[in-house]
């Protein structure tokens, strides 16, 4: 069995540096070596089954250490889960006992932390529609293959992700295996604050999906942040944002990742394009191989869960291990692009709309910021695209009707110069903000 997540924290409280910050309160890992946040409490959870519903991300990032190895089942619950979901994610998970927040404050008492359990670590999928699922990984498939930098690293790791999720639960795990320190964000801080308290803390690695990217490139607080390394994930990221990327940080290396839920990550690509070179599915790389089959990428890899949990649950994997993960991907020119969700495709008389492409399309004009397309209910054609705009400076900012019409008119003209007469907005309206969820995703409607 591969050493508990406690082993290598306590390797990490060796590194002086070596901590979890977050806006209220700061954790060194070195005071976990001599106490315990949980104290007494931390014996009677041997073998149980925890339900982690926590407030405050530093409360779980501490309980995530303390009991793998401990606990036979740790779920991570996210906090805008409403009091039912955590009933229903309870019974899914067959949990017998529930933790909410700790005191950051570890008391010093000699524990004995002996590993006697194969924990499972049960997540919550962040798609950006539909009733999550219940993911079921153990340490060794979550961390098997992160990197281990050199003790003497003087790295800085932070993320607009909460680690709850897939995406930020990787960033937690790479800072705590290198003993680095990490920032943790908060819902209660704006886009400016967490970067002002970022750059403060001297961040040189961070990572978020292009959503929250491009929430960071409204802000107006980008200077306040000089990264060595930007990581983008969870969504398609766009040649446009990229290079909006490469002129806010010209040291920095950009990098965007792909990975899910279900089948861990399969790779990352810093070369500056969108995409990726078709020839990592023809030189599989730490063990993880990857094929296009009907149009979706498939991964089979070490880092694949064991399965869901629930009503829906079920093994992973095809007949030869591979798992379908539902992205959408087509060859050009010897690399592939992201189209979409397989799920997320418009149906417009029959013909295939992905939002991401037309949103592509918009994103291009310098004066959007970002943008959301998604179907309208048509009685004729089945839907219409739509799409909701927002302006670099806001929508309506400084525009009077007239150059809002004008503007309107030249994004269509875009659109229609680049797709399809099926793919262009049958409307296109410029609202003030779009909406993420928890996972920092667009939300996407039906309808």
């Amino acid at each position: 069995m591969m050493a508990s997540l406690w082993d290598s924290a306590a390797r990490a409280g060796n590194r002086p540096r070596a901590a979890l910050h977050a806006p209220a309160a700061s954790l060194a890992l070195a005071d976990l070596a001599h106490g315990s946040c949980l104290g007494g409490r931390l014996e009677a959870l041997r073998g149980r089954s925890v339900l982690l519903a926590m407030r405050e991300q530093l409360s779980s990032a501490i309980a995530l250490i303390e009991l793998d190895g401990v606990a036979r089942r740790l779920v991570l619950c996210t906090p805008e889960l409403s009091a039912e979901a955590l009933r229903e994610v309870a019974a899914a998970a067959a949990t017998d006992t529930e933790l909410t927040d700790l005191d950051p404050k570890p008391v010093s008492a000699p524990i004995e932390r002996r590993a006697s359990e194969a924990t499972e670590w049960i997540l919550l999928t962040s798609g950006t529609t539909g009733t999550p699922k219940l993911v079921a990984h153990s340490f060794a498939t979550l961390a098997g293959t992160l990197p281990r930098q050199a003790p003497g690293s003087a790295a800085v790791w932070s993320t607009f992700y909460d680690i709850r999720r897939y995406g930020g639960l990787q960033i937690y795990l790479r800072a705590l295996l290198a003993g680095v320190p990490l920032v943790l964000s908060s819902p209660q801080e704006s886009t400016a604050q967490f970067l002002a308290r970022a750059g403060a803390g001297g961040v040189t690695h961070i990572s978020g999906t292009p959503s929250h990217w491009r929430r960071a490139l409204m802000s107006g607080a980008l200077a306040l942040l000089e990264p060595e390394y930007v990581r983008l994930s969870g969504e398609v990221a766009d040649q446009v944002l990229l290079d909006q990327l490469r002129a806010a940080y010209p040291g920095a290396r950009i990098a965007h990742a792909f990975a899910s839920t279900e089948a861990g990550v399969a790779f990352d690509v810093d070369d500056g394009l969108a995409g990726f070179p078709a020839e990592l599915l023809d030189r599989p790389r730490n063990g993880i191989e990857m094929r296009v089959e009907d149009g979706t990428l498939r991964i089979r890899s070490g880092r694949i869960a064991a399965g869901y949990l629930g009503s829906g649950a079920r093994a992973l994997g095809d007949a030869q291990g591979y798992v379908d993960t539902g992205d959408l991907v087509e060859l050009e020119k010897g690399r592939y692009y992201f189209r979409g969700r397989k799920g997320g495709v418009i149906n417009v008389g029959g013909l295939k709309v992905y939002p991401e492409e037309v949103e592509g399309v918009l994103n291009a004009d310098p004066r959007v910021r970002m943008s959301r397309v998604r179907p309208k209910r048509n009685p004729i054609m089945g839907a219409l695209v739509v799409a909701e705009v927002v302006l670099e400076d806001g929508a309506g900012s400084g525009l009077g009707a007239a150059d809002e019409q004008t503007l309107r008119k030249e994004l269509l003209e875009s659109c229609r110069r680049a797709l399809p007469a099926h793919k262009v907005p049958a409307r296109l309206t410029f609202v003030p903000a779009l909406e993420l969820t928890a996972a920092g995703k667009l939300v996407r409607p039906d309808a």
